[in-house]
């Protein structure tokens, strides 16, 4: 019983994180054509500004996921090293996490501020 669970947490992780690149991959495509059509037409109702915020907020739900799958994967392997590895992973991915969600936020006020 408790090697399925193991198995089932290993297989949850994986999906998770199979999932987390499958969002970003569609993220950086979805901004690449909006940048390209933004380059080409400047007739384009998004602004690169609006094109970054897109784009990072899938960037942070992504490292959310990741975080996530990590904790996971950790959960059936808690040594003192995968511990450290999960420390180390999290505290990198909350920082850019939250720098990250501190610039969205700067460009959505700043976006709010501009007269159009």
């Amino acid at each position: 019983m408790e090697e399925l669970a193991r198995q089932i947490t290993i297989t949850i992780s994986h999906a998770v994180e199979i999932l987390a690149a499958v969002i970003i991959g569609v993220a950086v495509i979805r901004a690449l054509c909006q940048y390209l059509r933004l380059l080409f037409f400047r007739r384009n109702m998004l602004s690169e500004e609006t094109i970054r915020v897109s784009f990072g907020s899938t960037v942070s739900v992504s490292l959310e996921l990741l975080l996530g799958a990590d904790v996971l994967a950790t959960a059936v392997a808690p040594s003192w090293d995968a511990i450290g590895k999960l420390a180390a992973i999290a505290v990198l991915r909350t920082a850019l996490n939250y720098f990250l969600a501190k610039e969205l936020k700067e460009i959505k006020e700043n976006a709010n501020e501009s007269p159009e």
